[in-house]
């Protein structure tokens, strides 16, 4: 799934669409202390009101927010897993009878709790629907509306959301005129911040892969591992942070870490080039031959293949790798560079990086920002001064 696909889908879970019909909505309670089930219950979503219907419309959207590769995370399934979970959200997908879902979902469930103990009670909501999406229209003169063909897939979400201890509060009764102490014993359920959850079949472009699954987890760049191999099975994943050190390992190694900010921004430049440049939708990826090309453009001396290919061997012990561009200029045009220094901390793009220099000069170290316009600081317009202070 790209970006695209998911933003769709997500912009269905709204309440009275067309375009998203969920049939049943199951909801296990489990206790923290034992990681046994206390409680399950399984309903029609259309039977629930509908101010409980826009909870869990709004649960479901936040669990598929994020960027991909840094929440989301598109996972191959393992081939040949023990128990395996595609397996299972297949029949269940497939399966007509209610109870005979119910039960694949309780499967699921349990090998969550297998090697998991939760800090918190939690409650894990399913929900089996059909997602459908309007074929494009042949030509503009066509009479014939954009829903009256649509592609229709079946899926199943899970959502994992922890609860919280009920406030104690202190009221004042109108009727008895008196203060009253308030405490209510029931947790809340948190459906504002999913704790993870998954998505199943993945979708790209209209078609659904049941060889895939979309992964939500619950911070950026910190996936459950465990999760993803032990409960859905599913291949080992890297985030948009890991294949940004990677890269940054690899180019530290092949260099000498020797890197000033004119080669850096050149780094930088070219990628973003190709990643403009590229037809496919999802961004493109740089194998170690790729990599040697945007070095050797941005003005690295003495790269060749065998050194590039040594760097991917010794820091991802896998030649064949491919780092997402992505990953690497996440944000070419907003502030997503953060310049260190022990007096000043600076925000700056990278398509403005040329305008920086770390330079030497007196035996000390300088930072030095090129800048059109005067520089203003507290509100005072700074005069020019002489490099190093001179007259």
């Amino acid at each position: 799934m790209n970006k695209k696909d998911i933003a769709h889908i997500k912009r269905q879970f709204k309440v009275n669409n067309e375009l998203l019909k969920i049939n049943e909505i199951f909801n296990v309670y489990i206790m923290k202390e034992s990681s046994d089930i206390y409680h399950h219950q399984s309903q029609y979503f259309d039977m629930l009101d509908q101010d409980q219907q826009e909870l869990f419309m709004n649960n479901f959207k936040k669990l598929l927010g994020g960027q991909m590769d840094e929440k989301l995370f598109e996972l191959k399934f393992q081939r040949e897993a023990a128990n395996s979970s595609q397996l299972i959200l297949h029949q269940g997908l497939l399966s007509s009878d209610v109870d005979a879902w119910k039960e694949n979902m309780l499967q699921i469930v349990e090998k969550m709790l297998k090697n998991k103990q939760y800090e918190m009670d939690v409650v894990i909501t399913f929900i089996r629907g059909e997602y459908y999406k309007p074929m494009k229209r042949r030509s503009e003169e066509s009479e014939e509306s954009d829903r009256d063909t649509v592609y229709s897939s079946p899926f199943i979400l899970c959502s994992i959301n922890s609860t919280q201890d009920p406030k104690k509060e202190l009221l004042f009764d109108y009727v008895e005129k008196e203060f009253k102490y308030n405490f209510v014993v029931d947790p809340i359920i948190n459906l504002n911040a999913p704790i993870g959850g998954f998505l199943f079949p993945s979708f790209t472009d209209n078609m659904a892969d049941v060889n895939y699954i979309l992964y939500s987890a619950a911070k950026a760049n910190e996936p459950d591992h465990q999760f993803i191999e032990d409960v859905l099975n599913g291949e080992e994943t890297m985030t948009a942070q890991d294949d940004k050190i990677v890269f940054e390992e690899i180019v530290k190694d092949v260099t000498g870490n020797q890197l000033n900010t004119s080669t850096l921004s050149n780094v930088y430049e070219e990628i973003n080039r190709v990643m403009e440049e590229s037809e496919e939708e999802d961004a493109p990826k740089l194998d170690y031959k790729d990599v040697e090309q945007v070095l050797k453009v941005s003005g690295i001396k003495d790269i060749d293949t065998e050194k590039v290919e040594s760097a991917y061997q010794k820091v991802i012990q896998d030649e064949k790798y491919e780092i997402k561009a992505s990953s690497i200029v996440p944000k070419y045009k907003s502030k997503s560079i953060k310049i260190d220094t022990k007096v000043a901390k600076i925000s700056i793009s990278p398509q403005d990086l040329s305008y920086v220099r770390q330079v030497n000069f007196s035996g000390k170290r300088y930072l030095m920002i090129e800048v059109e316009e005067d520089t203003i600081i507290d509100g005072f317009t700074m005069i020019p001064e002489a490099f190093g202070g001179d007259e």
